[in-house]
């Protein structure tokens, strides 16, 4: 991998990690587009490393607060209906699904699951999903003519239960074209949560996610030496510089603003990504790493 290709991952890991429209989509499809080789799940993974680290930045005085919160209440009985203390166990609770499954599946997520085909399908059918949790959204926020406005959840609403449901939702992102953000954002605005408290659970559900993921890439990847350490480095520095920006204009955009956009967009990709597999312009396999 050139520097050149690490800058350009770098960037689209960070414009794309936090957005509902799937970076590791992104990331395969510009490989595609410019004839390199696929950068592979283990680039992906420790590149978030540089997009997790920018969302424990952004959100560390939650991340504080939560901690120390579910530390204390395993000795003092009293913690334990403090809302932070049991953000903590719910953060634990909710990072299950896609901890089995990423180990379960791991063969599946670096081989078949690749498939440029498979990717325009999630791109659609997510965008769809997204679209629909987020018009039922506004017509509770909004009300109309016939049609009261109906408080949303917010975080302090999270059950057990609603924890899980983020959990499977946030699993679905092992297929690229799902995305991450979009699948648990979907989920929770599926739950009546507002947008905000949907996002925000969302990054902080990622954090154990990614931050393992990372870690276990890194750890194949030092034993088995088929990362080019350099310009994987040089694109994690961009992915959380870039990362970081795109979280502080998130979340101020979705607090007037809706998903609709995303929506669009990832409908557009995939439909443009289906006419030039079918066409024979993009193989459905391009920029797969040999072996």
């Amino acid at each position: 991998m050139s520097w050149f290709e690490s800058f350009i991952l770098g960037l689209v890991q960070g414009l794309t990690e936090f957005l509902p429209v799937s970076s590791s989509a992104h990331l395969r499809l510009t490989a595609a587009f410019a004839g390199w080789t696929d950068p592979g799940a283990a680039f992906t993974a420790i590149t978030q490393l540089g997009t997790e680290t920018a969302v424990v930045l952004y959100f560390r005085k939650d991340i504080a607060r939560i901690v120390s919160a579910w530390f204390r209440s395993l000795t003092d009985r009293s913690m334990r209906g403090d809302h932070d203390a049991q953000m903590g166990w719910l953060v634990i609770v909710g990072s299950i699904p896609i901890g089995v499954l990423g180990v379960t599946l791991k063969d599946q997520i670096e081989g078949p699951f690749r498939d440029l085909r498979l990717t325009a399908a999630t791109l659609i059918v997510m965008g769809v999903v997204l679209g629909v949790a987020d018009r039922r959204a506004a017509r509770d926020e909004l009300g109309g003519r016939h049609r009261a406005v109906r408080a949303r959840k917010e975080l302090k609403d999270l059950s057990v239960k609603d924890g899980l449901i983020y959990g499977v939702c946030q699993a679905l992102a092992l297929i690229p074209g799902v995305s991450r953000s979009g699948a648990t954002i979907s989920g929770g605005l599926f739950l009546g949560y507002t947008r905000e408290s949907a996002a925000r659970y969302s990054f902080l559900l990622a954090i154990p996610a990614v931050l393992a993921s990372g870690v276990f890439e890194l750890k194949d990847a030092t034993q088995g030496g088929h990362v080019s350490w350099g310009p994987t480095v040089f694109a994690t520095l961009i992915a959380f510089g870039v990362g970081y920006a795109i979280i502080a204009w998130l979340m101020k955009y979705i607090s007037t603003k809706s998903f609709m956009p995303f929506v669009y967009y990832r409908i557009a990709l995939g439909i443009a990504l289906i006419v030039l597999v079918t066409a024979g312009v993009l193989s459905p396999h391009a920029a797969e790493s040999a072996g």
